[in-house]
C-alpha cells in the first residue's frame, strides 16, 4: 500500500509540475512571434543628448528620424514601451495581470487590431514609412538588449502593431472608459448635465460633473492608461503680441501621469525633408503630439464632449440575433483568450466579445447594450499628427484639423505671425434632432445610427480674439477669452453635447487673465504657477458644509474645522491650514470629476485629522512636509494641489505618511516668437529624461528646477544643440 501511495504521490507531483510548466510557458507560444516590418533601405540617425539628456534626433529623411526616436526612447524607457506594445498586441495581461487583462478585453471589444488592419494599408506611403522605421528601431533595441525583454515573442513588431496601439488608446481621452466600465458591471450610466436634458437652463455653466441617473461605478480599470485615466487636468495659454507687449506666447502645461503609457517624453526632431519640431510624445509614437516648429506650435487639453451613444438591443430567444428595423441580424460574436498573469504562471481566460451594426456590444444582466462613439473605426490621426508637425501656417494647420481625424482634445495655437487660436476639436457625432441622446437609445431604430461627425465649421473655435489671449483648463469652451470675446453657449446645438463644466483652474485663469493689463512673461508665469482657489462651485459647497458642521463634541475636529474656515484659499506652502485643505479638497474634486457620490464632510475631516496626527503629531504641518516629489533618492517639497493652476493632482500615500505625487504638472513648455527673431522655448519635467533608469544621471535631474518653478532651455537650433551636447552617436539599421 505504501509503495502505491508513493507512486501516486510521485505521479501527482509530475502532473502538477507539467501543469505548472504549461501555464508558465503557453502564452508566448500561443501568441506566436510577431512579424518584422517589410524590407526597407538602410536607416541612419544621429542622436545628440543635451545636458539634461533630452534627445535631439537628426536624419536625412523623416523615416530615419523616426528610427532614431525609437532607439532614443528605448534607451530611456524600454520598460514602458514594452507595456504599450503588449497592449497593442492584446497581451498586456501576461505582464500586468488582471488590470492588464481588462485592457486586453477592451482591445478585442473595440477591434483595435481590425481597425489597424482595415486602414493602415491605406495610409499615405510616407506615413507608413515613418511607422515601419519606428518599429524597426524598437526591434533593433530589443535584439541588442535581450536581457531587458519582459515577454517572449513580443518582438519583432511592425508598423501595424504600433498603429493598433493608437486605435486602442484614442477613444479613452474623451472618457470612453466611463461607459464601458458601468456597462460591464451592470451599473447605470452617468452623464454630465447638459443643455439637452429637459429642465436644464440654456445659459447655465455647470461646476464639475453631476449625475443624472442612479450612481454607477466610474473606475478606470478598462482604460489603457491604468487607474489614473487620461484626463485629470491640463492648462494651456496663448497670448498675442499686442497683449504680451512683445512676443506671441504659447504655454503648454499638460497634467499627465509622471510614469507609464501616457507620461510625456521630451524630444527634438529634425530631418532634411523639412521636419523640425520640439515637443513631447507618449510611448509608442514616432512623432511629438504637442510643441512647436520654426513658425507655429500648439498644445492640447483634454475635452469631454458627449461623444458616446448607448443603444439597448432587442435579442431573440437564442440571444444570437438582434432586431434592427424590420429584420433580425446576426450578432457578431468572437471568442477571445485573455492571458492573465498570477505570479509565475499565466492563465488563459476565455471571453466573448460582440458587435452589432451600432458598434461594440456588452451583455450584462440588464440586457444587451451597444455603443457608438466619435472617431470609431478611424485611424486618420496617424497621418494628421505627422502633417501638423510640418505645417507652416495657420491655414494649413486648420486644414489638417478640419479632416476630423483626431477624435478629441482641445488645440490651443500660436505662431510667428502673431496669430493665436483655440479649436474645441472633437469628432462629435452628427446626430439628428429629437431623441434624448443622453439616455439609452432604441437599438431597433436605424434612424438613430449616425454616419459620421459634424462639420469642422460647427465646432466652437476662436481665432485672434479681441482680448488678445486664450486659455483652457479642461473647462467649457464658452469661457476662453474673457468678457466680450467668449463664445455664446446658445449658438451651438444641444445635440452636440459640448461640455459646460467649469474647473477651479478655469475660474482662476479667466479672472487673473481678465484682470491683467498686460500678459508679459512675468505676469503669465505668476498665473501659470497660481496656487489659489476661487470660493465657487464645489469649493464653495465644501466650505459652506464646513461652516454648518457641528463637531463641538470632538475638540480636535472642531479645531481643524476652525483652521479651515480661516484658510486663505491658497495652497502655497505658507498657510497653517494648507495641509488640511489639500487632503480635504482632493476627494471633493475627484467626486465631481469622476461623477461619483461625494463623501461625508465630517468623515473626510476625521480622516485628514487622523492622518496628520498619526504621521506629524499635529494638524497644521507645513504642506511641503506632506506633499513631496519623490524619485529614487530625490525627496523635495511641492506646492499646489488638486485643481490649482500649479497642479499636484494625484499621489501615493507612503509608509511615512507623505504624499508622493504621481500626476499633475508634467511636461511644461513655454514658447515665444519675437517679431523678426527665431523661435525660442523653455521646458521642464518633474523627474528627467530617463524616468525608469535609476542608474541614469537623468533619472531625476530636472526635479529641483521643477519644484522651484524654473524652466530649462530647449535647444531647438542645431548650433545650440552642438554647443550644449553631452553625448553624440549615430545609430543605423542595415538590411
Amino acid at each position: 500500500m505504501a509503495k502505491w501511495f508513493w507512486r501516486g504521490s510521485a505521479l501527482l507531483s509530475l502532473v502538477l509540475l507539467m501543469a505548472f510548466i504549461a501555464l508558465a510557458t503557453w502564452e508566448p507560444l500561443w501568441a506566436g512571434r510577431g512579424e518584422a516590418p517589410p524590407p526597407e533601405a538602410d536607416y541612419s540617425a544621429e542622436i545628440i543628448r543635451d545636458e539634461f539628456g533630452v534627445p535631439h534626433i537628426y536624419g536625412k529623411r523623416d523615416r530615419d528620424v523616426a528610427y532614431g526616436v525609437a532607439i532614443a526612447h528605448s534607451e530611456d524607457d524600454f520598460s514602458t514601451l514594452q507595456d504599450v506594445i503588449a497592449m497593442a498586441r492584446g497581451r498586456y495581461g501576461a505582464i500586468a495581470g488582471q488590470d492588464g487583462a481588462a485592457v486586453d478585453y477592451v482591445y478585442h471589444l473595440l477591434d483595435a487590431r481590425g481597425t489597424a488592419e482595415r486602414h493602415y494599408p491605406q495610409m499615405p506611403a510616407d506615413t507608413r514609412a515613418l511607422f515601419e522605421a519606428y518599429a524597426t528601431g524598437l526591434n533593433d533595441y530589443a535584439e541588442q538588449n535581450p536581457d531587458e525583454i519582459k515577454l517572449s515573442n513580443l518582438f519583432p513588431v511592425n508598423g501595424l502593431d504600433v498603429a493598433a496601439g493608437f486605435a486602442l488608446r484614442q477613444p479613452f481621452f474623451f472618457g470612453l472608459n466611463n461607459v464601458i466600465e458601468p456597462l460591464v458591471a451592470g451599473d447605470d450610466l452617468r452623464r454630465e448635465y447638459g443643455p439637452d436634458i429637459p429642465g436644464f437652463p440654456r445659459d447655465a455653466i455647470s461646476d464639475g460633473l453631476s449625475g443624472d441617473t442612479l450612481p454607477g461605478s466610474q473606475k478606470t480599470a478598462y482604460s489603457p492608461f491604468g487607474s489614473e485615466g487620461a484626463h485629470n487636468g491640463s492648462n494651456a495659454f496663448a497670448v498675442a503680441p499686442e497683449k504680451s507687449g512683445g512676443p506671441t506666447i504659447l504655454v503648454s502645461n499638460s497634467h499627465q501621469p509622471w510614469r507609464g503609457g501616457v507620461a510625456w517624453y521630451e524630444l527634438v526632431v529634425e530631418s532634411e525633408e523639412g521636419w523640425h519640431y520640439a515637443g513631447a510624445n507618449f510611448p509608442g509614437s514616432p512623432f511629438p503630439f504637442l510643441g512647436h516648429n520654426e513658425v507655429l506650435g500648439w498644445t492640447n487639453t483634454v475635452n469631454t464632449p458627449d461623444m458616446v451613444d448607448v443603444y439597448q438591443l432587442e435579442l431573440d430567444d437564442t440571444g444570437e440575433r438582434y432586431r434592427f428595423g424590420k429584420e433580425w441580424r446576426d450578432l457578431q460574436t468572437s471568442d477571445v483568450t485573455l492571458p492573465v498573469r498570477f505570479g509565475p504562471i499565466v492563465l488563459p481566460i476565455s471571453r466573448e466579445v460582440h458587435r452589432s451594426v451600432h458598434g461594440p456590444v456588452i451583455i450584462n444582466e440588464k440586457g444587451a447594450f451597444a455603443f457608438r462613439y466619435g472617431g470609431m473605426d478611424n485611424l486618420g490621426q496617424l497621418d494628421a499628427y505627422y502633417r501638423l508637425n510640418k505645417a507652416k501656417s495657420l491655414a494649413e494647420w486648420e486644414e489638417i484639423l478640419a479632416r476630423m481625424d483626431i477624435p478629441s482634445t482641445n488645440f490651443i495655437y500660436g505662431d510667428a505671425a502673431g496669430n493665436i487660436a483655440y479649436v474645441y476639436n472633437a469628432a462629435i457625432p452628427d446626430r439628428p434632432k429629437g431623441p434624448n441622446w443622453r439616455g439609452i437609445l432604441d437599438g431597433t431604430d436605424p434612424s438613430l445610427v449616425w454616419k459620421g461627425p459634424v462639420d469642422y465649421s460647427a465646432l466652437p473655435r476662436y481665432v485672434n480674439p479681441a482680448s488678445g489671449w486664450l486659455y483652457n483648463a479642461n473647462n467649457t469652451p464658452f469661457t476662453a477669452a474673457g468678457a466680450g470675446s467668449d463664445l455664446p453657449a446658445d449658438a451651438y446645438e444641444p445635440e452636440m453635447g459640448v461640455e459646460l463644466k467649469q474647473t477651479n483652474r478655469s475660474r482662476r485663469a479667466w479672472q487673473l487673465m481678465s484682470d491683467a493689463d498686460q500678459l508679459d512673461r512675468k505676469t503669465l508665469e505668476e498665473i501659470k504657477y497660481d496656487t489659489g482657489y476661487a470660493r465657487k462651485g464645489y469649493i464653495a459647497e465644501l466650505w459652506s458644509a464646513l461652516e454648518r458642521l457641528d463637531v463641538a463634541d470632538e475638540p480636535e475636529l472642531d479645531a481643524a474645522r476652525r483652521l479651515l474656515l480661516d484658510w486663505d484659499f491658497t495652497a502655497d506652502n505658507i498657510g497653517r491650514a494648507d495641509s488640511l485643505a489639500l487632503l480635504m479638497i482632493r476627494e471633493f474634486m475627484s467626486c465631481r470629476y469622476q461623477n461619483t457620490d461625494c463623501p461625508e464632510v465630517r468623515d473626510e475631516l476625521a480622516k485628514a485629522v487622523g492622518h496628520l496626527q498619526t504621521h506629524f503629531g499635529r494638524i497644521d504641518p507645513p504642506m511641503g512636509d506632506l506633499l513631496r516629489l519623490r524619485q529614487g533618492d530625490v525627496d523635495l517639497p511641492l506646492d499646489g494641489g488638486s485643481d490649482t493652476l500649479r497642479a499636484s493632482t494625484l499621489w501615493d500615500v507612503e509608509e511615512d505618511g507623505r504624499l508622493a505625487v504621481r500626476h499633475g504638472d508634467s511636461f511644461i513648455q513655454w514658447v515665444e516668437w519675437m517679431p523678426g527673431e527665431r523661435v525660442t522655448s523653455r521646458s521642464i519635467q518633474p523627474y528627467g529624461a530617463a524616468t525608469t533608469r535609476p542608474q541614469s544621471p537623468h533619472y531625476a535631474d530636472q526635479a529641483t528646477l521643477f519644484v522651484q518653478h524654473r524652466l530649462k532651455p530647449v535647444h531647438f537650433w542645431r548650433e545650440d544643440v552642438i554647443a550644449n551636447a553631452a553625448t553624440r552617436k549615430t545609430v543605423t539599421h542595415r538590411r
